[in-house]
């Protein structure tokens, strides 16, 4: 394709694609805590099970010269999306069953395989259909609405669920017709996508990057300078957070007899999905903004320390158990900005890591190792809450930011890398 065809209606497209993007993750990775929580199952199984949903987007690079190399971008993520749509559907259908845990499960295993790959056909779509200066451009346009699905997901649908389980006084009947809501919603989204999205994929095996062969596009990630160094530093770098992202609803749910503070669905809803969402979204803004402007290596350890102290305020309410909106609505309004800020210096350094000839596929590597550092401390979040109470175990994540903090000393990166002045036209 050539640089006139790019960019084309790009103001319409992005935000329906990312937005798109957004509402399979949340509801797979967050929503479905607070689902079965609500349905009475236990942290331990919440933590074990809802943390092997991230295997997908740990494993994706494997199938993703599958779409580079077959069909198009577009055929993919809509095809994956309306995926989601019929697990979504089936998830809702089953809740009334006996057997939902295990049901449920297998149709959010679904969503998250159809997911991880919409993310890929998405995420290829927009590198070929942007000159890589619109790429950076609109790089905010596609972090805002891929936040506003968290706020519709993680917001707006646990609210209605919340509103459905005072109305019917039943928690499964409530959850039932709330991811049917949900899959409704994907097929809309779906439909809208197939025509708003050009077509303007010819012939993408012509594009400037070459197929080459799996093996070889694999070896050579990890044939990069400090890769070791750089793998530790991406499984290390949300070890406290990815413990805490999992127990944090549950400690907001549960009652105050078993250490939690009582809360009920739609605030918690409220709390994270809305006023959290807000602050995360802002945090990642800022925190872009001043790499663009200063690099990363400014802001690399004041970016990591924004992600893991705000953690300290969840142990304090975990000790005090505090239930003033005003102490709990400021612990997640410091810890959700201080996530956002915090990972805007991660995200950028992913992407220096995938820096090559083949920076898609790396970029896929290394944001599997990013998915992996995530589910395997969120399998084990609720054993370690349930043997620990929830005092001990906010304590203990504080305690687990250290060892970033450790390989970050030895991490080598260009001063000035993330500089806007650093952003190539070319492309």
């Amino acid at each position: 394709m050539s640089i006139a065809q790019k960019d084309k209606g790009v103001w319409a497209w992005i935000p329906l694609l990312y937005f798109t993007q957004g509402i399979p993750y949340i509801l797979v990775v967050t929503v479905s805590v607070i689902m079965y929580k609500r349905l009475g199952i236990g942290n331990a199984e919440i933590g074990l099970y809802t943390s092997w949903l991230y295997l997908p987007w740990v494993i994706k690079p494997l199938w993703s010269p599958l779409v580079d190399l077959n069909g198009t971008k577009r055929k993919w993520f809509l095809g994956m999306q309306f995926i989601v749509a019929l697990s979504f559907l089936g998830i809702g259908l089953f809740l009334p069953s006996n057997s939902f845990f295990v049901i449920t499960l297998a149709f959010f295993w679904m969503a998250a395989f159809a997911s991880a790959t919409n993310d890929i056909a998405s995420d290829g779509y927009y590198m070929i259909g942007l000159t890589q200066k619109k790429q950076s451009f609109f790089i905010g346009l596609r972090s805002t609405f891929y936040r506003l699905a968290m706020v519709t997901g993680q917001g707006l649908l646990v609210i209605f669920a919340g509103f459905l389980e005072h109305k019917y006084g039943d928690n499964t009947k409530a959850w039932s017709m709330t991811m049917i809501c949900a899959a409704v919603l994907m097929i809309i989204l779906t439909i809208s996508n197939f025509f708003v999205t050009p077509k303007f994929e010819v012939s993408q095996n012509k594009t400037t990057e070459k197929p080459t062969s799996f093996l070889e596009v694999f070896s050579s990630f990890f044939k990069k300078n400090q890769i070791w160094v750089a793998i530790l530093f991406i499984l290390t770098y949300r070890l406290g957070e990815s413990q805490l992202v999992k127990m944090a609803s549950p400690f907001l749910l549960d009652t105050l007899e078993v250490g939690g503070l009582g809360y009920s669905t739609e605030a918690v809803g409220t709390i994270y999905g809305t006023v959290g969402i807000i602050m995360l979204s802002i945090g990642g803004i800022v925190g872009g903004i001043l790499i663009s402007r200063d690099g990363l290596k400014k802001w690399m350890l004041p970016m990591l320390l924004a992600l893991n102290l705000p953690n300290a305020l969840y142990a304090i309410l975990a000790v005090t158990q505090s239930t003033s909106l005003f102490a709990v609505v400021g612990t997640v309004v410091i810890e959700q900005f201080g996530y956002g800020f915090g990972f805007a210096a991660f995200l950028i350094y992913l992407i220096y890591v995938a820096e090559g000839v083949s920076k898609t596929s790396h970029y896929a590597i290394a944001t599997g190792f990013m998915a992996l550092g995530m589910m395997i401390p969120g399998m084990l979040s609720g054993y370690i809450q349930e043997w620990l109470g929830y005092d001990g175990f906010f304590l203990w994540v504080v305690i687990a930011a250290l060892p970033a903090f450790l390989v970050l000393r030895y991490l080598k990166y260009p001063e000035d890398y993330g500089k806007k002045t650093n952003v190539s036209d070319a492309q």
